[in-house]
């Protein structure tokens, strides 16, 4: 599965605790590893044979997660690593619970074919945290490159529908933004789209302006490009069947549109930021480019909306679009400020605390089912991660000690990214991560304040495509 090995193997280890989050639900019992994966999930009566003097982690009361995954990241190596680095932004992962991320093409240069991803891997290498693939960028001038993209190097591909400050390529015309769906059809290339239509903000700049202030960012970047856009990727689903994941979708029209698509057999499906589903447009007016994002921050209505489509299972993945700027970029004027902001170690517990809030009459259990499925199971399915996602016997022993109940203010001084900023900073926040752990090895202590050894592996995704979990979750405790 992976092209890079972790240095020796790792040590046998037992995880015991009576919240062990497994695909059939919640239970009690003990994890057996060896070799950095999971043998065995058993009960506490299951008196398997252990071998003596076998460590042991007590989780106690603490939920016992799979290792997220968080699918939609930019780490920014190379070019751009004065804002971000991969021993910062891995960091941050693991502080927020994630073992596994996916990163984005655009970079400096960007990564736009097969060498440019081995040559981003390279750099990578030895300074991850966790285990990684990559997203490859679609040039609007050869598209057709994806019907021999090699999957072993990269089975998703990131098209920019609209530009910003860091978009490397941008389609904007009809008939290459067609031939790259046709050509991802042919290949089994997973699209992954920021699907706002770049032509209807160069009309409205034409004629408006760019904005001056906060107040009026979002009339500027407005919705009907983003629904626009979306009605144009379904069409070109229908026609050609290529597989389409929307990223950061924000409207409430947007899902709808989605979710009628789903309805109709159509293989599109859509993702959810941490972001979106913890700001709204007044935040931005009031904090401006601490929470400016592209696609923009809408409305409470729009927000709920959000909230509606995770408890009914509509949208697919959570992600955090980890895009940090330095704070003297993000106190630009407001053009040229770019969107954007860290977010992979904030995901989980903002998301977490979303639901607590929302639902506090919800048994955790069924909570903390969801928030594994649109973090871990979903992308793991979506993305073709074997042995990610899931605690199953075979399954890479990437694991979570989840504390669901303590309450704690982040600060600025718990921020792991290299920016040095949270939007979330002065939040009081449910939920923490106390350890993480990769192949069986701690590479996050919070009681220690230690990390881990930067062996991360470049992942190969492979195996046949699994559709999303959709079956409904249980709403009984």
């Amino acid at each position: 599965m992976a092209e890079l090995t972790r240095p020796g193997p790792a040590p046998d280890l037992v995880v015991t605790g009576r919240r062990i989050v497994t695909p059939t639900g919640v239970r009690a019992g003990h994890l057996t590893i060896r070799d950095g994966r999971i043998t065995g999930v058993h009960d506490h009566d299951d008196h398997a044979p252990v071998p003596a003097g076998t460590p042991r982690i007590d989780a106690g009361d603490r939920y016992v997660l799979p290792g997220l995954i968080d699918s939609h990241v930019h780490f920014r190596t190379p070019g751009l690593i004065h804002k971000e680095d991969w021993e910062h932004g891995s960091r941050a992962a693991v502080r927020g619970g994630v073992t596994t991320v996916i990163d984005m093409p655009n970079t400096v240069p960007p990564t736009l074919d097969e060498q440019d991803v081995l040559d981003k891997a390279a750099l990578v290498h030895g300074h991850s945290l966790v285990d990684h693939a990559f997203h490859i960028g679609v040039h609007p001038d050869r598209p057709e490159a994806l019907k021999g993209l090699d999957p072993h190097i990269a089975t998703s591909a990131k098209i920019f529908m609209a530009g910003h400050h860091t978009a490397p390529t941008v389609i904007r015309d009809a008939e290459q933004l067609r031939r790259a769906f046709a050509a991802a059809a042919d290949a089994d290339v997973q699209l992954v789209l920021h699907a706002e239509d770049d032509n209807v903000f160069a009309l409205l700049d034409g004629w408006r302006g760019e904005p001056d202030a906060y107040r009026d960012y979002a009339a500027h970047r407005p919705r009907s490009a983003g629904i626009i856009a979306v009605s144009k990727v379904i069409e070109l689903v229908r026609v050609h069947g290529t597989r389409a994941h929307i990223l950061h979708l924000s409207s409430a029209e947007e899902a709808d549109l989605v979710c009628a698509a789903q309805a109709a057999g159509l293989p599109v499906t859509f993702e959810v930021t941490g972001h979106h589903l913890s700001f709204t447009d007044h935040d931005t007016r009031r904090l401006g480019a601490r929470t400016r994002l592209s696609p923009s921050i809408r409305t409470q209505q729009d927000q709920d909306r959000l909230w509606e489509a995770v408890y009914t299972g509509q949208v697919t993945t959570l992600g955090s679009d980890h895009a940090p700027h330095t704070v003297e970029e993000k106190t630009r004027t407001v053009s040229q400020s770019p969107p954007g902001l860290p977010g992979v170690q904030e995901l989980a517990v903002a998301v977490w605390t979303g639901m607590r809030r929302r639902r506090p009459q919800e048994h955790p259990d069924i909570a903390i089912t969801r928030l594994v499925r649109h973090l871990a199971e979903a992308p793991a399915d979506l993305f073709r991660l074997p042995g990610k996602g899931r605690l199953r016997p075979g399954a890479d022993a990437d694991l979570v000690l989840f504390d669901a109940d303590v309450h704690w203010m982040l600060s600025a001084h718990d921020v792991q990214s290299k920016c040095g900023w949270s939007a979330y900073e002065g939040w009081t926040l449910t939920g923490r991560v106390d350890r993480t752990l990769r192949a069986g090895r701690t590479v996050h202590d919070r009681a220690r304040g230690t990390y881990g050894a930067y062996d991360g592996r470049r992942l190969t995704p492979g195996g046949p495509v699994a559709a999303p979990a959709r079956e409904p979750i249980p709403t009984g405790a």
